[in-house]
């Protein structure tokens, strides 16, 4: 797998970047046609160079994992590596973002993702939760819940005595062996091997 991030960059820079890359002879000398990308001591901001000119860059989480893919033959596709991260540089004049995530995917369906798409987080207590976590502990290591609720035990207690008085269900009673009625007067069955022909 591939080490992969997402440089999305205002149009007016996408034309620069573009012109760059598709230069026959490039200069790597040149201060011109360089490239660089320089991050401060947060990691989340830091300054996008393209020949002289300085632009802010800010690294921001995706909503969700991309994959990304590459082919040898156009028919085929091998992905190459999740992405996670994308890099928005901006004009000189734009606000930096205050979150950390972006709020949107890369695509129009993916617009404001979190909020459209995924499932909400429940709405819990966290000092419910807690105090769950903590009757499990003392359950798993051998102790009783602190906080059981007494009514509901008195309850199932009841049920179970109310179970108990209840009369069980009659078994049903086994036939006894009733020997089979002969038919013909005490003549067993005869099948059709057996019959003989007496008008002869």
């Amino acid at each position: 797998m591939e080490e992969q991030f997402l440089l999305r960059v205002p149009p007016s820079i996408a034309e620069q970047i573009e012109r760059l890359l598709n230069e026959n002879n490039p200069s790597s000398s040149s201060e011109d046609k360089s490239l660089d990308l320089s991050f401060s001591e947060d990691g989340r901001s830091g300054t996008f160079v393209i020949g002289n000119d300085h632009f802010p860059a800010s690294l921001l989480d995706l909503p969700c994992v991309v994959e990304s893919y590459k082919t040898y033959d156009d028919s085929s596709l091998i992905k190459t590596a999740d992405i996670g991260q994308m890099i928005m540089v901006r004009e000189s004049g734009d606000a930096a973002p205050d979150v950390i995530e972006y709020r949107h995917g890369l695509t129009p369906p993916m617009r404001d993702a979190r909020k459209r798409r995924f499932r909400r987080e429940p709405d819990l207590n966290p000092e419910l939760v807690s105090r769950v976590e903590k009757d499990l502990l003392k359950i798993m290591a051998g102790g009783t819940a602190g906080n059981l609720d007494v009514e509901a035990a008195e309850q199932e207690g009841d049920e179970n005595t109310r179970g108990a008085n209840k009369k069980p269900a009659p078994t049903p009673v086994p036939k006894h062996n009733v020997p089979e009625t002969l038919t013909n007067a005490g003549e067993p069955d005869r099948t059709d091997s057996d019959e003989s022909d007496d008008s002869v």
